[in-house]
C-alpha cells in the first residue's frame, strides 16, 4: 500500500468517525430527552458517550484484528489527551466554572475507574472477568444517573416533541437518500461488509420512514423511528471509519518501525477525540460550560468501563496489557484524572493559567512518547527537565488546595 492511499485512508477514517459520532449524538440526544433525563445527564451520558463511539468502534475493530496495543493505547491516550488537551483548550478560550455534582460524585468515579483499570491490568492482561466487570460498572452507571435525572427534568419531552422533523429538509432527505444508496450498493457490488452495509441501509429506512410517514398521533413514534435511524446510519459510519483508520495506522506503524502501542496512544487516540474535542470547543463557545467539562469526564468513565469492558469481552483471549503501557501511561492517565480535583474544586472553575498547564503537561507528554519512540539522544534531558518540573507543577496544586480549603475561598469570577 503506498504513502498517498494510506494517508488517503486514514484522513478519510477521521473525517467518517467525525460524522458518525456527530450522527449517533443526534439521535441519541434526542430520544434520551424525549425520556425525561435531565441536561446535564444527558452531557454526561449520552453525549459523552456518544461522543466517545469512535474509540468503542476503533478499540473493538483493533482486538478483533489482533491489534491490543491499539485498542488499550486508544482508550488510554484519550483518556489523557481529553483531560489536557480537550480542557486545557477549552479553558484559554474561556475559563471554565465546574459543576460541584461533578467535582462531587462524577470525578471521583473517573479517579476510581481509572485506578480499577491499573488494578485490574497489573496481570499483563484485560481478560474476559475483568471485561464483564467494567461493563456491569458501566450499566450501574449508566441507571443510577438515568433514576437520578427523572427527578431533575419534566417539560424536556414536551420542548423536543415541538422540533420540526428533520427529514422533511431537502438536505436531511438528500443526506439518507445518499446513505441508503451507499449501503445498497455496498451490497450489489461487495462495499465493505454485510455489518456496514446492514447499518447504513437499515438507519437510512427508518430515518426516511420515521420522518416522512411520522404525522399527526404518530409524531413522537416517528421521531423516535427517526432518531433510531440516525444511530444506526452512525454507527455504520463510525465503523467504516474506524476499519479504514486502524487499516492506515497500522501501515504507518508498521512502516516507520513504531510500535503499534506508541500510534494508539497518539494519532489514533487524538483522532478519535475529535468529536469530543468539538463538542466540548462549541459548548464553550456558547457558555455552555457545564456540558465541555461533563462531555470530558463522561467520556472518561465510558474509554474505561465499556470500551475496554465490551473489547475485552469480543476479543478472543482478552487484551493483552503492554509493559509500557502498564509502567508509564496507565500511572500518568491516573495522575491526570487526580490532577482534576485540586483544580477543579479551588474555586470550581478552571482558569487560564490552569488551561495552559493542562496543554503543556500534553505536550510534554506526547514529547516523551515520539522521542522514545525513535531512540532520540535528546530523551533523557527531557527526562531530566520533567523530573524537576512535575514536582513544582504538584506542590502548586497541593498549596492551591489547601488554600482553598482552609480559607474557605469562594468561586472565581469567570465571566
Amino acid at each position: 500500500m503506498d504513502w498517498f492511499v494510506t494517508m488517503l485512508l486514514l484522513a478519510g477514517g477521521l473525517v467518517l468517525l467525525v460524522v458518525g459520532g456527530e450522527l449517533l449524538v443526534r439521535g441519541a440526544s434526542r430520544i434520551a430527552a424525549s425520556f425525561g433525563i435531565s441536561p446535564l445527564v444527558i452531557g454526561l451520558t449520552v453525549v459523552a458517550f456518544g461522543t466517545s463511539s469512535p474509540e468503542l468502534a476503533v478499540s473493538i475493530q483493533a482486538g478483533l484484528a489482533g491489534n491490543p496495543d491499539i485498542a488499550m493505547g486508544n482508550v488510554v491516550g484519550s483518556n489523557i489527551f481529553n483531560v489536557l488537551f480537550i480542557l486545557g483548550a477549552c479553558a484559554l478560550i474561556l475559563p471554565l466554572v465546574v459543576s460541584q455534582q461533578l467535582v462531587r460524585r462524577e470525578v471521583p468515579i473517573m479517579i476510581g475507574t481509572s485506578l480499577l483499570l491499573f488494578v485490574l491490568a497489573i496481570d499483563g492482561t484485560i481478560g474476559l472477568f475483568d471485561g464483564l466487570l467494567l461493563f456491569a460498572g458501566i450499566l450501574g452507571y449508566l441507571t443510577w444517573s438515568v433514576l437520578q435525572s427523572r427527578k431533575e427534568t419534566a417539560a424536556l419531552p414536551a420542548q423536543v416533541t415541538s422540533e420540526p422533523n428533520g427529514a422533511t429538509s431537502p438536505l436531511w432527505l438528500a443526506g439518507a437518500l445518499g446513505v441508503l444508496s451507499i449501503g445498497a450498493l455496498g451490497f450489489l457490488l461487495a462495499w465493505f461488509n454485510p455489518v456496514i452495509n446492514s447499518l447504513l441501509t437499515i438507519g437510512a429506512i427508518c430515518f426516511l420512514a420515521g420522518g416522512l410517514f411520522g404525522t399527526g398521533a404518530s409524531t413522537r413514534l416517528g421521531d423516535n423511528i427517526q432518531q433510531i435511524g440516525l444511530i444506526l446510519a452512525g454507527l455504520g459510519v463510525l465503523v467504516l471509519g474506524a476499519g479504514w483508520l486502524i487499516d492506515g495506522a497500522t501501515t504507518i506503524a508498521r512502516t516507520l518501525g513504531v510500535s503499534d502501542v506508541i500510534i494508539g496512544l497518539t494519532i489514533v487516540a487524538a483522532g478519535t477525540s475529535l468529536p469530543e474535542v468539538a463538542t466540548s470547543i462549541i459548548a464553550t463557545i456558547r457558555k455552555e460550560r457545564d456540558i465541555a467539562i461533563g462531555n470530558v469526564v463522561g467520556s472518561n468513565i465510558f474509554n474505561i468501563l465499556g470500551i475496554l469492558g465490551l473489547s475485552a469481552m469480543v476479543t478472543p483471549g482478552g487484551l493483552g496489557v503492554n509493559p509500557g503501557v502498564l509502567s508509564f501511561d496507565l500511572p500518568i492517565m491516573i495522575a491526570v484524572a487526580i490532577a482534576c480535583l485540586p483544580i477543579f474544586f479551588t474555586g470550581f472553575s478552571i482558569a487560564r493559567w490552569e488551561g495552559a498547564l493542562f496543554l503543556a503537561g500534553y505536550v510534554a507528554y506526547t514529547t516523551v512518547l515520539v522521542l522514545t519512540a525513535i531512540a532520540h539522544p535528546a530523551l533523557t534531558y527531557v527526562n531530566t527537565t520533567l523530573w524537576c518540573v512535575l514536582p513544582l507543577i504538584a506542590l502548586t496544586l497541593i498549596w492551591t488546595s489547601l488554600q482553598a480549603m482552609g480559607f474557605g475561598r469562594q468561586p472565581r469570577n469567570t465571566v
